[in-house]
């Protein structure tokens, strides 16, 4: 029987084997950080996704980058200067948004529980609000009274469907996030007398998706429901959001989205689309897609050791840092992201180890079980597609151990 393997991590050079990041050695990396563990990100794998898709996408298609996925500044400024468009879903990521140049009407902010803060700032910002609830709406108008502007608002649609085989569904059934679709048209008709100016609707699914034909069908439905709502509307729809969904790949067995056939999809919905919303802004958003697989965590190994027949390589990083990893504090079935020994890519000698932190906790572990070079006190671990929900999707003060590095290259 065949063992499931990763998908190679081809995006990065090995040259005298040592991974290379930005065309810069691993060793030289580290000494240019000047500690571990860190992350690092890669500025031309970035720009090489984004100009990738925005080949194969429909070109009317509208690219927003998602900056809960990694919202590093100069990670979020380079993808800017790219993209049509950036949604975040805090108060500080709005700030990090607004920092990098990207015009605020081109800013959308989802979320459930919105502060009155957050939302303040946002109007006063100029940026589109994606409304939650009927509460939140009536928040908004007040907040817009009170400053004497006009908010900018749309509608996060729950949708009657979810989509498929999603590592996260964000849609279908009762959730937290947005307005059930079929309490929409109730809806509509009490947005303008709130003093709200009417963007469109944002209908997002689910995320980390490696199935292009469940993102077609959603893709499909999307448009179906949108159509159907804007027979409700009495103008024209300015904007379609219809989420994002892209995954990549990081466990054993699982291999790239065939997101070519994901935009040969929306080609061929497009016409009839355009027929009935011709002046229409439709916008996908993506976050992890963008970025995930440009970013390496690194942390360095402290001490080998063997238990009762067993190598552990015990590194100065672990759950605290990148948690996703681990396993999130105890997923039912763990299972490795990509893992190697950077400065030793094949290495002369391979064998089979274990790689964990230094915390105080059997989960905090970043390799089971797993076969690369053999690896010393002193040699580097690098943990790859970690360039999303690595960093700040962890509990950095977990055990009080000192933060990791950030670089961008």
């Amino acid at each position: 029987m065949s063992v499931p393997v990763h998908t190679p991590m081809t995006q990065f050079q090995v040259i005298d084997d040592c991974l290379q990041i930005a065309g810069i050695p691993l060793t030289e990396v580290v000494k240019k950080t000047g500690m571990t563990p860190f992350y690092a990100y890669d500025s031309n794998l970035i720009s090489q996704r984004i100009k990738y898709l925005k080949k194969i996408l429909p070109a009317d298609i509208h690219l927003h980058y998602a900056i809960k996925a990694n919202p590093m500044q100069e990670v979020v400024s380079h993808v800017a200067s790219m993209v049509d468009g950036l949604d975040v879903a805090s108060g500080g990521e709005l700030e990090i948004a607004l920092a990098s140049g990207m015009a605020p009407g081109k800013i959308s902010f989802a979320g459930p529980g919105k502060t009155e803060k957050e939302l303040t700032s946002a109007i006063q910002a100029g940026i589109t609000l994606n409304m939650e609830s009927e509460n939140e709406m009536m928040t908004i108008s007040r907040l817009g009274k009170e400053l004497k502007l006009t908010p900018k608002v749309a509608i996060r649609v729950n949708p009657d469907f979810e989509l498929k085989t999603s590592g996260m569904k964000m849609g279908g059934g009762p959730k937290q996030f947005g307005i059930d679709a079929e309490s929409v048209p109730d809806l509509l008709p009490k947005i303008s007398p709130a003093g709200l100016d009417f963007q469109g609707f944002h209908i997002f699914s689910g995320s980390q998706n490696l199935r292009a034909e469940a993102i077609c069908e959603t893709h499909d439905k999307t448009f179906e429901l949108a159509l159907s709502l804007c027979k409700k509307l009495s103008t024209p729809l300015k904007t379609l959001n219809i989420g994002g969904g892209f995954g990549i790949p990081y466990f054993p067995g699982e291999t790239p989205l065939d997101v070519e056939k994901v935009c040969d999809n929306l080609k061929k919905l497009l016409p009839d689309v355009r027929k009935k919303l011709p002046d229409t802004e439709i916008i996908i958003e993506l976050g992890r897609y963008l970025v995930g697989e440009a970013g390496i965590y690194v942390s360095k190994v402290i001490d080998r050791k063997i238990s009762r027949g067993q190598v552990f390589l015990v590194t100065d990083g672990g759950l605290h840092h990148h948690l996703a990893a681990s396993g999130n504090f105890g997923q039912f079935i763990r299972k490795n992201y990509p893992v190697a020994v950077g400065n030793k890519m094949k290495g002369a000698e391979r064998e089979i180890v274990n790689v964990v932190g230094p915390l105080c906790t059997p989960m905090d572990i970043l390799a089971d079980k797993m076969e690369m070079a053999k690896a010393e006190p002193g040699d580097m671990i690098v943990v790859f597609q970690s360039g999303a929900y690595g960093l700040t999707a962890s509990p950095t003060a977990f055990l009080s151990h000192p933060a990791p590095a950030e670089i961008f290259l």
